[in-house]
């Protein structure tokens, strides 16, 4: 069954009531119910980073001989909006274009007084290279059976994941462009940001991919992203609970792991540039939080039974391990994913229902107890 009341942001939906923020939702009141990433304002605030090689020992900014294409300055000049600019990476096919682009247009979006725009058709989903072969995910390569070391198998599938990651931002920004009144300027800023930040990700990724002799496109790689992005594309809560609060979120706890799996293979240099990586998705998840918790106040719903209805009704699985400790610092609660961790209503309600039952079973117990005895009493001979 569809959850319509959902929908905030399709024509239907649009009606003054449904948009009715009540006061136990005010935007004061559950914003302070929920710890949000600390950093949040400081990476919204922060200049265009334009740190886009990795060094000897970390980020750089690119040579001069790195120059970027005359045409893509002239492609990027000539959009008149934040959504034409976001339309123009999305049907942008060659990942290293694609990324160049992604950077250009962010920074023309920070430097000028564009207006965000609307775009009212989007395709379903963006353009992409003839490679990689897009497979099921479990279809994809393992270790063991690719024809890439541990190293840059590992690599070229988190590359596989920033570019989604680039296209899954700016499809944000370009599909809900005609909710601009509703959603405001600075969540467009926010998922315009998002996009340049997995832009560099996914030149870091293919940088060190070309020094190990690899280049993104040599194995096969998964869908699952950019099929949750068209499940999504109606619905703007379902977007934020989807992408960055499950699939995002995913990077958090993924992260560590990787870091330590690709040490122990004796590979420091990309071990730096995932660990990188994985702390600045933090941003990217607390971004999702935020929006999602002020899509909930103008939807008049409370943040964790929606986030669960939602990712119900989408078929979106939650799969551990979880990295809690990530994942609270990025700002989701755990009783949102964790089945095992109630709310504090829910334990003091299954609290009290647990000594309600075992004062039954004392109850119980000691009236057993109290027949036995009398049946024994009546069974002795008489002395």
């Amino acid at each position: 069954m569809l959850i319509h009341h959902l929908r905030p942001f399709s024509t239907a939906s649009l009606s003054p009531r449904s948009l009715t923020i009540s006061t136990a939702l005010s935007s004061s009141s559950t914003k302070q119910q929920h710890k949000l990433w600390s950093g949040l304002e400081n990476w919204r605030k922060s200049p265009v980073n334009d740190l886009r090689l990795w060094g000897p020992t970390g980020p750089l900014l690119p040579s001069s001989s790195d120059s970027i294409s005359a045409d893509f300055y002239g492609l990027v000049s000539a959009a008149s909006s934040l959504a034409d600019l976001g339309a123009l990476v999305l049907s942008t096919s060659d990942p290293l274009s694609k990324s160049h682009i992604s950077h250009l247009a962010f920074s023309r979006w920070r430097r000028e007084n564009l207006p965000v725009g609307s775009i009212s058709h989007l395709p379903s989903s963006p353009a992409r290279p003839p490679k990689p072969l897009l497979v099921a995910t479990n279809q994809v390569p393992n270790p063991k059976d690719s024809n890439l070391p541990l190293n840059a198998h590992m690599l070229h599938n988190l590359a596989h994941v920033e570019l989604n990651a680039i296209d899954l931002a700016w499809d944000t920004v370009a599909r809900f462009s005609p909710f601009f009144d509703l959603l405001g300027h600075n969540f467009f800023d926010d998922f315009a940001h998002v996009a340049d930040d997995e832009s560099r990700h996914f030149l870091w990724c293919s940088q060190r991919l070309a020094e190990l002799g690899f280049k993104y496109g040599d194995m096969p790689a998964n869908n699952l992203l950019m099929r949750e992005c068209e499940k999504t594309s109606n619905n703007v809560a379902a977007r934020l609970a989807c992408i960055p609060l499950v699939q995002e979120a995913r990077g958090l706890d993924a992260g560590p792991r990787l870091v330590k799996r690709l040490t122990g293979f004796g590979d420091n240099r990309t071990s730096k540039i995932v660990a990188k990586i994985a702390e600045e998705e933090v941003a990217h998840v607390a971004v999702g939080v935020d929006w999602f918790l002020s899509v909930c106040q103008k939807m008049n719903r409370a943040p964790s039974p929606t986030f669960k209805d939602l990712i119900k009704e989408y078929g979106v699985e939650l799969r551990g391990p979880f990295n809690h400790s990530a994942r609270e610092v990025a700002g989701i609660p755990r009783d949102w994913y964790d089945p095992s961790c109630g709310t504090e209503v829910d334990k003091g309600d299954n609290e009290q229902g647990d000594k309600e039952q075992l004062s039954a079973v004392y109850d119980r117990l000691t009236h057993i107890i109290s027949m036995e005895s009398e049946n024994s009493s009546l069974e002795k001979p008489a002395k």
